[in-house]
């Protein structure tokens, strides 16, 4: 369930990519400083943005670095850092590890058990210092595979499940923004949950996988009713985030909350006009 909450570049200025693309690279750096280089793998653009948005809702000072990398050993580029990086980076390995397990336990592939036993020593002691956030996702994953083995029609239980994990992931701690960034967070759970079950659907319905859009996938206006669902779940985190005095970074962030992530959306319907047409 990761990638879907990314930019939409085409709409994003230069000098606000060159920033989200500094983020993004000091998330990446305060993994390999933090959790070692194996880490860098699992880095998302989703826990980038959680990062800009605490950088932004708290006003935190940003170091300004620039460093080489494998991806670009020749040139280095901007990096910005700080304390919410550097817990997106946290967030990103606690994430990662339990998305990877699960994928072993459903796939039995090696890969994933082997990037998440390189990971089992950080996690251990990032569940003592994020005890919350670490007990949100363990019991996200239990009622997720309860759901997904009572082949649960409800097509918000598995959704709202993922939006009170991601809701304690966004909340860094109890203070007076807590209960709007627990509100992002849970919208923004439940639309990626939708979306990444919504692109998943034509494949989990030939493998006989459980899906919770199966049951009216088959009505007639499905299309219509999908898109609906998932604009409700977009306008609630949008709505959630205006409330917030965030200036600096605002561009970036919405541009990622009212249009980055619907660019998979718009895939996915570009890929089923083209097939239309074959």
């Amino acid at each position: 369930m990761f990638g879907y909450v990314t930019t939409n570049m085409e709409e994003m200025k230069i000098k606000d990519y060159r920033i989200y693309h500094g983020f993004y690279c000091g998330v990446c750096q305060d993994l390999k400083e933090g959790h070692g280089q194996t880490s860098r793998v699992t880095l998302t653009y989703d826990v980038t943005f959680l990062g800009i948005l605490l950088t932004g809702l708290y006003e935190t000072e940003t170091k300004r670095e620039e460093h080489f990398c494998a991806m670009h050993p020749f040139k280095k580029h901007l990096c910005l850092r700080n304390q919410w990086t550097a817990y997106a980076a946290d967030m990103n390995v606690l994430l990662s590890y339990y998305n990877l397990l699960d994928d072993w336990e459903d796939e039995k592939k090696p890969v994933p058990l082997i990037l998440a036993s390189a990971l089992k020593k950080d996690v251990k002691r990032l569940k003592e210092k994020y005890p919350r956030q670490a007990r949100a996702i363990e019991t996200y994953l239990q009622k997720l595979k309860a759901c997904e083995q009572g082949a649960n029609t409800d097509l918000d239980r598995a959704a709202a499940d993922t939006g009170e994990m991601l809701g304690e992931i966004y909340v860094w701690k109890e203070d007076v923004w807590a209960d709007t960034m627990r509100k992002i967070g849970c919208a923004m759970g439940r639309f990626i949950y939708r979306m990444d079950a919504y692109e998943d659907l034509e494949k989990d319905r030939k493998k006989g996988n459980y899906n919770p859009w199966k049951p009216i996938a088959q009505e007639k206006d499905f299309d219509d009713r999908a898109r609906q669902i998932l604009m409700m779940e977009a306008a609630e985190a949008s709505r959630q985030f205006e409330k917030l005095p965030i200036i600096e970074y605002v561009d970036i962030l919405r541009n990622i909350l009212y249009s980055g992530i619907w660019t998979k959306y718009d895939r996915i319907k570009s890929r089923e006009k083209e097939t239309r047409r074959k």
